[in-house]
Formats: C-alpha cells, structure tokens, sequence
C-alpha cells in the first residue's frame, strides 16, 4: 500500500468551504472503488476510545470489503493522529483525512466525508461510540429492502450504572416505508448515530451540516427528514453511545448559552423554509418545547445560576422568533408542566417559573390527584389556572395476583391518552437487549387486565426488570403500587416475583 499518496489543497478565498481547506488524505487512492456503504468519523482527541471505535467498523458483519471508512481528524493534539495512521498503514479501505486548522466543530469534517465518499449509502459514527456487530447491515439491508432514502435503528446510550436506550420513538417498532411524520417525536434526539442515508439523496438535495459549534447535526437531519419521503425503522440494537466518563470529543462540548443561540438560529432557519404549517409544527415544538423550555430551564444549571435574568432575556429572544408564526406552539407540547412554564414565562412571572422548576426537580414527596380521567400534581403555584399541573400518564395498580397458574395485574390510567395502551414491556434492568412484551385487554375508560400464564411468564430469563405500560406506539409509564405486598410463583427452579420498588412501582424480579 502507498502510503505517500497525500495532496493538500489551499484556496485562498474568503469564505472557507469544504473544497478549500488544507487538508492532507492518507490512502486516497481507496476511494476510487465504489462501496456499499460509507462510514464517516469526525475524530479530536479520541485516543482513549477510538481504536474500539474503528475495530467496531472492521468487524462489521456485513464484511469489511464493503465498508469505505473515513476518518477525518480535526487536528487533535493527544495520540489520535498516530493511531490513525496506524489503521491506514494496516487497511486499504481506510481513508484518513488530517486537516490543518481546527475548526471547531464536527460539521467540516462530516460534510468533507460526504464529499470524499463514494458509496451507495453513507453513514457517521462519534469517534468514541461503537456500532453493534451487525449494525451496518441491519440499516444496509433495510434501505435495499424498502428502497427509502432513510433509515435508523435502536441506540443504546452506554453509563457507568447502567444502559438506557435513546430515542425510542425511531426503535419502538419495525416499520417499513412510513411517513416520518407519522412518528409524533420524530425531530427528537437528532444526533448522528444509528442513521443511515442514500448519499446521492444528500447530494441532489444539497444537504450538508452547518458550520455551527451545536446544533449542526439537530438541523442536518431535520433537513433531510423534511426532504427524504418515507423511512424505515427497527428495533435491533445498531449504535452504542459512550456516556462512561466525562470525555471530551469533538462532539460533547456544551455551553447552555452558546447551545441556544445555535438553537434559535435553527428556529430561524426552519421558519424560513416556510414549511407546511403542521410540519413546521412538529420541527418547532422540538425546538422550543425540548430545547428552549426543558434543556433551558428544567435543569439544575437553571436552579444554581446566579444569573437567571440572563436565561429569561434568551428566552425573550425566543418569543421575538415566534412572532412570525401564526400558532401558539405551546398547543403542541407533550408535557403539561411544559405548558405551564411558557404561560408563565411569556406572562414574565419570572418567581414562578424559579418556584416551578425547583419544586419539580427538589420535591420528592409529590402529591397526585386524580379527577375525571387525568392526574395531576398539586404545584407550590397558588393561582388557580397553575396550582394543578397535569401529568401527561399516571398509572396506579389495583390488584395483583397469582391464581389458576397466571399471574394477573389490573390496573388504571390516568391521562389524555389512557385508552391507548397496548402492552405490559420487562426491561432487564442491566441488559437492553433483553425485553418482554406481554399485551394488555382494556376494560374502558382506561382500565385494563394483564395476564402472563404461568407457561408464558417461564421465558422471562433471571434478573431484575422495569416494567413499563408502553402506549401510542412508544411512550411508557410505570405503574404505582400502594401496598407492599409481593407476588410470588414459582416454576422450573425459578421464582418469579411481582413486588413494589423503593419509589412504590411495580416491578419484576426472577431468581434462582
């Protein structure tokens, strides 16, 4: 392999764009061969990480002779580069691209990728996260199945305590050439990972990612959402999403102010497309219920600051944006407390909004009343519009027994949408790859029965499980048991156990 294959390029013009910035490219000669998929890395100082990172490429199933790997480094400082070059010297179809000048931000380096790619379809991946065994093909295999120009599967967030997975509403179900806008939450955590593209899609529609330090991929994909047609979709585990430690890559640098000055700017961007109104809908309420209401203000940044007058006067900037629409976009929130914090921001009740979000996030004892098919928490707000904040579910348990060898749970729902449960879902509480899903028979006016024979209940593994309520599709709610007593069974030298957890939820746990 000929490893002095390098060429740099240096325009001098005005405004830098991907074609002219100096960069200097190890094995160019790779991207000569079409491939079936690209995989784009934007790597800065990563060299804890990034070697599991690459290997998770190389060992992809779908076979590593199909698999173009870009690797662009935006001038790290620690050992990155030289374990770059290490892969270079090792892999023919492992292109490495060194840029000159840092730029700040992992959108040149993705969109030089998207340049330097020739492949059917393109894919990216953080340089300190990891694909599953067989995540390329799963999404490879979707868009030749479904002939759509999108397609993402589940992406497990990985913590020193645990896994979660992120995004639900895009893994919940396999779906086959849906509309994305089917998928209430579909502009919702809109990182890079778990997504796959047809490239000549970003190409003929010019879809690029915005030179902006946040933001950038939240904007890439609302663009191509907004132009791709139909998606697919699948529950199989793709993408990994390193949350271990406080590591510090290119792409997990925040700043709260400097992330919401990015997120208006893409306030403004969407507004200008002058989209159909409830698209537009759906974009902004991300924008404002997610990222100007919760990530601004439900946070504990929010409650420590000693300067709060400077969180109100970004929101201002807010609602200048909003001027130009012709909604009240709080009609679209999801949370009811969300709606509450607007009406009292947009009313400047600056006190209330504090006294809001700190009982939300300090008070552990809440109380709930429930009335006429909702719940609601009795606020510290005494007005009577804000003193009841409505709960988007509640769920209560009402029995929970083993007889003629099946268990059998009733319970209730309490919220707008409580006819729309679908079914009971186990989550082990240490491996998301393991879940069981039992359905659920309604009894009106949201109450239902579940029940688990004996037989059925024998395929749930050893371990401890959250169980959830899953209804419209995706969202979930646990459900509240009052008393303490526990369910037991047992069966092949197993135990099989329903009890209450230390926050009075009902759970499933299976010993030996």
């Amino acid at each position: 392999m000929n490893l002095s294959n390098f060429f740099k390029l240096n325009k001098k013009e005005s405004k830098p764009s991907v074609e002219e910035r100096e960069y200097t490219i190890l094995n160019k000669e790779a991207l000569a061969e079409e491939k079936k998929v690209a995989v784009v890395v934007p790597v800065y100082n990563a060299e804890e990480y990034v070697r599991k990172t690459v290997d998770s490429v190389i060992l992809q199933n779908i076979g590593f002779q199909h698999i173009s790997l870009i690797l662009v480094d935006d001038c790290s400082t620690d050992d990155s580069r030289n374990i770059l070059t290490e892969y270079a010297e090792l892999y023919e179809n492992i292109t490495v691209v060194f840029l000159k000048d840092n730029t700040g931000t992992p959108a040149y380096p993705r969109n030089l990728g998207i340049e330097l790619a020739n492949a059917k379809y393109i894919t990216f991946l953080d340089a300190d996260d990891w694909f599953a065994p067989n995540g390329v093909k799963i999404l490879f295999d979707m868009l030749e199945r479904d002939q759509v120009n999108y397609a993402v599967g589940k992406t497990i967030e990985m913590q020193v305590n645990g896994q979660k997975t992120i995004g639900k509403h895009e893994s919940s179900l396999n779906r086959a050439k849906v509309s994305p806008f089917s998928i209430r939450h579909i502009f919702y955590h809109l990182g890079p990972r778990a997504r796959m593209m047809n490239l000549q899609f970003l190409k003929d529609n010019d879809i690029r990612y915005p030179e902006m330090k946040f933001a950038e991929d939240k904007q890439f994909f609302m663009d191509v959402l907004l132009a791709c047609g139909d998606i697919s979709t699948s529950t199989e585990p793709v993408y990994y999403l390193n949350r271990m430690d406080n590591n510090e890559s290119l792409t997990k640098q925040t700043n709260i102010m400097e992330k919401t000055d990015t997120n208006i700017a893409v306030m403004k961007y969407i507004l200008n497309k002058k989209l159909d109104t409830e698209k537009e809908k759906m974009a902004m309420n991300r924008l404002i219920e997610f990222d100007s209401i919760t990530r601004l203000f439900d946070r504990m940044h929010f409650l420590k600051s000693e300067n709060k007058e400077a969180y109100y006067n970004k929101f201002n900037e807010i609602l200048n944006v909003l001027k130009k629409t012709k909604y009240d976009i709080s009609e679209t929130f999801f949370h009811p407390i969300h709606k509450t914090a607007y009406r009292l921001l947009t009313q400047k009740r600056y006190d209330e909004v504090e006294k809001l979000f700190r009982w939300s996030k300090k008070e552990p004892d809440k109380n709930i009343v429930t009335q006429g098919g909702l719940a609601y928490l009795e606020s510290p707000l005494t007005d009577e519009e804000n003193k009841l904040v409505e709960l988007r579910m509640h769920g209560e348990t009402e029995s929970a027994v083993f007889a003629d060898h099946k268990f059998t749970v009733t319970f209730r729902l309490f919220g707008q949408d409580r006819n729309n449960a679908q079914y009971i879902q186990f989550q082990h509480r240490d491996n998301m790859k393991v879940v069981h899903q039992f359905p659920v028979q309604s009894l009106g006016d949201g109450r239902y029965v579940l029940e688990i024979p004996l037989r059925d209940i024998e395929k749930v593994g050893l371990g401890g499980y959250i169980m959830y309520v899953i209804y419209n599709d995706y969202e979930r709610v646990m459900l509240n048991r009052d008393d303490g007593e526990k369910v037991t069974a047992e069966a092949n030298g197993l135990q099989y156990q329903f009890y209450r957890t230390v926050k009075e939820n009902l759970s499933l746990k299976v010993t030996k």
